[in-house]
């Protein structure tokens, strides 16, 4: 049976496999950038994930406000965050109204590092995603995209 032959099988079961070669390269791909940003940036996927979060709000987030964006616990968060301030990639900034909160943001050394890392990882995924045509991978994307979307739009009920 190939990948791409209907069977008479249980939709189920046509979920469940599709799961699994998800779940398989998603796993691989991981991987393959958590090596990458090992071996070129000396940093790691966590912290390469705060900075994407932190590129996407310029304002910066209060450690709460990250830990929901990254879908992590603040004490996950608060140790990474903790290393890039003593690298000189994020600071910490008074939040106006409260004395007791502050906000992380890129410094302008984060967002240039954040740049290039960026870029590379973008290169880094086209390679491993090279397989696929654009057009199969739009297609992908958007069905993947609607899955959450129900999914989302079905939590929220």
């Amino acid at each position: 049976m190939t990948p791409d032959t209907i069977t008479d099988e249980p939709p189920s079961k046509t979920r469940l496999r599709l799961w699994l070669r998800l779940l398989r390269t998603t796993r691989t791909v991981e991987a393959e950038l958590r090596d990458h940003l090992r071996r070129d940036f000396g940093t790691t996927l966590p912290r390469f994930d705060v900075m994407a979060a932190l590129s996407r709000h310029r304002d910066g987030l209060k450690m709460s406000q990250l830990s929901g964006v990254l879908r992590v616990s603040n004490g996950n968060v608060t140790g990474i965050v903790d290393r890039l301030v003593e690298d000189g990639f994020v600071i910490r900034v008074p939040v106006a109204g409260d004395r007791r909160a502050s906000a992380v943001r890129l410094t302008r050394k984060g967002e240039e590092e954040f740049a290039r890392q960026a870029a590379a990882h973008e290169g880094w995924i086209d390679a491993q995603l090279a397989g696929l045509s654009p057009e199969a991978a739009a297609e992908m994307a958007g069905a993947l995209a609607r899955l959450l979307d129900q999914k989302e739009g079905a939590d929220a009920q």
